[in-house]
């Protein structure tokens, strides 16, 4: 009998504008994922993914030094430190991606893998940094990803991560299913359509003939809206795990 893992997803629209300010920016999408990954619990959620950036815009549609201030060291920075008492409150995995400061001025875009106790499991950065037109200027605040494709041992399966535009470039979902696990990707985009999917080891049943891409986009397909949009609500899928 297949063993259900329930996971789930958060895009969420931006509570206030750029005018408001960074901190306000900050603390107000903290809050408000708070309440959703409280809402995700209820929905027995046991697996739960936050989108790229989670705190503010997806800001990279801009060079402006000002997006330097909302890096954190990871996994002592507080955002970090709050998801891994969240996830130990609700007995929930929790991939928490956030705007990393390895050191001063070495910045990286980055996921945290927590466990369902609170552990810190470790991290995995964005390896494939886009730069062009239009509105992707990631290399004028990201460098490129440093720890290779880490596959994490959960309470509930066994989780990689992919962000974004890695979808893009195969060799690292090969790497992670050898590794023995599917990838968590989470997205942020300006475009009208975004899709984010979740896989972990054995828990997507795969159509006849269909590709893992395509198998893990079905879990998940979410429409987005503009770099400022507001309330979001999560969404889950039930997936059977052998």
């Amino acid at each position: 009998m297949p063993r259900v893992v329930r996971c789930g997803l958060i895009q969420a629209r931006n509570v206030k504008g750029p005018e408001a300010g960074l901190e306000a920016i900050k603390k107000a999408m903290v809050e408000k994922h708070v309440k959703l990954i409280a809402k995700a619990a209820k929905e027995k959620v046991r697996i739960l993914c936050l989108q790229e950036l989670f705190y503010g815009p997806y800001f990279c549609a801009e060079q402006e030094t000002k997006w330097y201030h909302l890096t954190e060291r990871i996994p002592e920075g507080p955002t970090t430190q709050l998801m891994m008492k969240l996830a130990k409150k609700h007995r929930m995995v929790i991939v928490v991606p956030v705007y990393e400061e390895d050191q001063p001025g070495v910045y990286y875009n980055t996921a945290s893998v927590i466990d369902a106790d609170g552990k810190y499991l470790g991290k995995y950065r964005k390896t494939h940094i886009p730069h062009c037109k239009p509105g992707f200027w990631e290399k004028f605040y990201f460098r490129p990803g440093n720890l290779g494709y880490p596959v994490f041992e959960t309470a509930y399966a066994k989780v990689g991560v992919y962000i974004c535009y890695d979808r893009h470039f195969p060799e690292g979902a090969r790497a992670l299913g050898l590794a023995g696990a599917g990838s968590w990707s989470s997205r942020r985009t300006r475009s009208p359509t975004a899709t984010s999917w979740a896989r972990s080891t054995g828990s997507v049943p795969k159509r006849p003939g269909a590709s893992a891409s395509s198998t893990a986009r079905a879990i998940s397909a979410i429409r987005a809206g503009s770099s400022w949009p507001r309330a979001r609500a999560t969404r889950t899928r039930s997936c059977s795990r052998t």
